[in-house]
Order: structure tokens, then sequence, then C-alpha cells
């Protein structure tokens, strides 16, 4: 196993060109600055010092790189599906060649642990590795016979398609959104979150570099008042693929109501893990524990509600309280830390107020509550648990996005079901129970688009990603993205001659 100090030579190397040229937009194939000449710095988490300038992009800079994806999009679209195949494989080559850069980088960055950015990196290769060999099926539909009439269904790339991607995963989840769509036959144009915003410059640089034509991917750094807002109503973006908090969706939906905007949104989540008595108690406490303090708990998948049923309540929350304190925090480099800083100052005083909050409205803090005090003095805090809480409370209702866990009990089925469905997201559930007649009753139930019985959260890439209520619209995965990402189109032929009404004559 490597060392930290061994980690921290490596990263600063990976680093040195960014120090050095800065991360600049890219737009029609060429690294280009933004066009106003501003920048503004990346800071990094452990110690708040900068990284690297960044470009700060605005709508004249979008209006180039819509126009750019615009130009590609004919030749583009026109690619068959297995050209398209092969640069998408291509492509998911090169991450993994680059996957230690990237991983480096993106913990340099974000303050998320190496162990888990490893993995991300990889995870990148295997989105597109998934939507490459699913790109010659993209067009195809359905047969559908009528009386005297035979119709079939084919599908169109939409057309240039904005993605906005957050801060939390940068490097996987811009896969997740770019990689289909790329696939379907439709260009882009990416706005990576502010916060993080250097390894999002590497993937498109790696995609270029593979062989995808220029001005098929896209890249605009800047804020959201300015690249992203620009990005959202500009005429020539037909869709918007976002990824980040709710209040944000509702404003990019407003502002791409006047142009008709397609949108697809991940936003946030408060998700219930609920355990019964009768569940394997130390599966599911490691599976709570995973699922809310990995990735610095700024996951929206996390499970931050822990909803258990009172019989087994002070045992259980003692068993995870027990976890929480054990769990190492540090410098994201280090191989032994599992909880690094998180991403900025302004996130980690976001955080760091709830604890005022429970506080205030009188919860146990079980575990954590606090700063941590780690090295370089960046944005620590401790992995946390509030106990003997409602469901009522301010920190059981709104998504903190850190590693904070709050745990309430219930009494009986109904009661964990109604505790669990109220609130404003619906995300994910997770469900603990050795009885499955319980647990096809609380998936038939439960408010979430996705659901997890006795498990943690295990991707399966075919299957739907996506949310309700606050928590999102349309799905990804598998046939689902390309049902984004394209227009269905519907031709009718007639199979055998039909009176045609006549008028006029």
């Amino acid at each position: 196993m490597t060392t930290l100090e061994e980690n921290l030579k490596k990263a600063e190397g990976y680093l040195e060109r960014f120090r050095h040229e800065g991360v600049k937009n890219r737009i029609a194939g060429e690294q280009v600055d933004a066009l106003s000449g501003e920048t503004f710095d990346t800071i990094s988490p452990v110690d708040l010092k900068p990284l690297c300038k960044v470009a700060k992009g605005g709508a004249e800079d979008i209006d180039r790189a819509a126009k750019a994806a615009k130009q590609a999009g004919k030749a583009w679209a026109a690619l068959s599906g297995k050209e398209r195949k092969k640069i998408l494989h291509r492509i998911a080559d090169a991450i993994e060649e680059r996957a230690e850069e990237i991983a480096f980088l993106e913990a340099l960055d974000t303050g998320q642990s190496i162990r888990f950015m490893a993995k991300a990196a990889l995870r990148g290769a295997e989105n597109f590795r998934f939507f490459a060999d699913k790109a010659p099926e993209a067009r195809d539909g359905q047969a559908l016979q009528a009386p005297n009439q035979f119709n079939f269904t084919s599908r169109i790339p939409i057309g240039p398609i904005g993605v906005i991607t957050p801060w939390n995963t940068p490097f996987m989840l811009s896969t997740w959104k770019i990689a289909p769509a790329l696939a379907a036959g439709c260009t882009v144009v990416h706005k990576p979150a502010e916060f993080s915003p250097i390894t999002a410059s590497l993937l498109a640089e790696i995609a270029e570099d593979a062989g995808l034509p220029k001005g098929v991917w896209n890249l605009v750094n800047g804020f959201g008042e300015g690249a992203g807002k620009a990005l959202t109503e500009h005429p020539d973006i037909k869709a918007i693929a976002f990824v980040g908090e709710s209040a944000t969706g509702s404003l990019i939906m407003a502002q791409g109501a006047k142009t008709l905007k397609r949108v697809h949104f991940e936003l946030g989540g408060k998700n219930p893990v609920i355990v019964f008595a009768d569940a394997d108690l130390e599966r599911a406490a490691d599976a709570a524990v995973f699922m809310i303090y990995s990735l610095n708990g700024e996951r929206c998948t996390s499970s931050s509600r822990l909803l258990v049923e009172s019989s087994i309540y002070e045992e259980f929350t003692a068993k995870v309280a027990e976890k929480a304190k054990n769990i190492k925090v540090g410098h994201p480099l280090d191989p032994e830390t599992v909880v690094g800083p998180l991403i900025h100052p302004e996130h980690e005083a976001k955080v760091l107020s709830y604890f005022d909050v429970a506080r205030e409205e009188g919860v146990t803090i079980a575990a954590g509550g606090e700063k941590f005090d780690g090295p370089g003095g960046g944005c620590y805090v401790k992995p946390t648990l509030f106990t003997n809480a409602r469901n009522d409370m301010r920190i059981a209702q709104e998504e903190i996005f850190g590693p904070v866990l709050t745990a309430i009990p219930f009494e009986n089925d109904e009661q964990a079901l109604e505790i669990a469905n109220d609130v404003e997201y619906g995300l994910t559930g997770y469900i603990w129970t050795s009885d499955v007649t319980r647990a096809f009753h609380f998936t038939e139930h439960l408010e979430a688009g996705m659901i997890w019985v006795n498990s943690e959260n295990v991707r399966h890439l075919p299957s739907p990603f996506g949310g309700v209520k606050a928590s999102g619209i349309g799905r990804d995965g598998g046939d689902w993205s390309f049902e984004f990402y394209m227009e269905t189109k519907n031709i009718a032929f007639a199979s055998a001659p039909r009176n045609v009404p006549k008028l006029g004559g």
C-alpha cells in the first residue's frame, strides 16, 4: 500500500500542468480562455489554498459552445451507431489508462477519499463501455400494426444537450450523463460545478484524444448565474440534463421554459434506511454506515434518515455510533482515510450549522457533532449521529449533504411507512427485514424512485435511476437514457387501399 507522502508527490505531478496552464474552456476542439479573460480559483478543501486558475465563462462563451455543438451535430448524428460505439470504447480505454491521474486530481479538488475516487474513475469507464455497446441500437423502435395500416417507430437524437454536473463525484457523474448523450448521437455543452472543475477538463481532453470529433463535446466553466443561466436559456440547446440541488432544478426549469427545453433532473434526497427487528442487524448497521459516511456523505443517495424499530432502537443506534466514532477522518490522499474534508468552506458552514439546529431541537448527539482538526486545517467534519429525533425536525426534513445521520424510532410497519414518506424528497429507500411479505408491501408503498432490500446501493447499469417528488424528473440507465436524449418518430403506411374522405367535390 502506498503512503500519504507517496500519494502527495504523485498528486503534485498530476496537478503541475493545471497550476501552470490553468483550467480552460474547450470549444470546437480548442482549449480557450473565457472571452472576458476572467478567471476564478478552485481551492483545495484540505488547506483552502488555490489549486489553479479556472476560466470564468459567461453568456458569450456558452453561445460559442452551443454554436459549435450545433455545427458538429449533423455529422455526429449521421455517424452509424457502430462507429460511435468504436469511439466511445476508445474513450473508455483512455479513461482506464489514466485512472490514477483522474482519481488523484478528483481527490485533491473535491476532498473525497482516494479509496473511493479510484473506483469512481473506473466507474466512468464502465459508463462509457455500457453506452458504447448500446449505441448501435439507439435508433431502434417498435412495429405496431393496425387494421389496413402498418406503423413503425424510430428514434433520432434530439440535438445539442446542455449538461450541468455537481461537485460531489464530478468525473463519474459527468460520464453518466455525457456517455448516453454521445451514444444517442447528440452533441454536448458541459458546464461542470465551479467547486470541482479540474477532471471535467481532463475528461473532455481524453475524449477528443481518443477520436471524438471536434465540437461534439464542448466545455464551459463558470458560475450558475452566468454560464449556467446562459446554457439553460440558449435556443440552440434542446434539453438540459442536470444533477444537483432541488432548488436549482426548479430555477433551471423556469429558465428553460421560454425555449420549451426538455429537462432531466437528478436532485436531492433525504433517504430512509428502515431497519426492522427481524433483520440481519450487523449487515444492516454496516450498510447504513457505508451509505451515509462514504463519499463524505456528499451523495444524493445517502441513507441520511435511519428509521429503527423501537424494540432494537437503543441497541442498533449504539452499534452505529460506535462504528461512526471509529471511522478515520483525514487527508483525502491518505490510503487509510474514509472521510476527507468537505468540498468548500461554504458547504462546511452549512453542514456545521445543523449541529446548532440539532442542539436547539433537543436531540442527542451520539457521535460527532463538531468540526475535526484535520491535516491542513481544511473543511473537516466528524461523522455524526443524531438520536432520539422526530421526523418533523429540520435535521430530519432538510438535506444536509454531509456525514450526518438522523435516527428516528418507529413502533410498527404503518408508522415506519408514514415516517419514511413524510418528506418532500423521494429518491431512494433501503429496507432491512427477513419478512418477504413486508418487503414487498414496503416496496409497493414507499415513495421513492429506487429501493434496495437487504442491500446498500448497488448500481445495475441497465436498470432505471431517478427519483420522484422533489428528487427529480426522468430516469437514467439502460434504454431509459435514450428516451431523454432522443425523439421518437412514428411512421404509418397504408397496407391496403382505403376510402379517403372527400371534401369539396
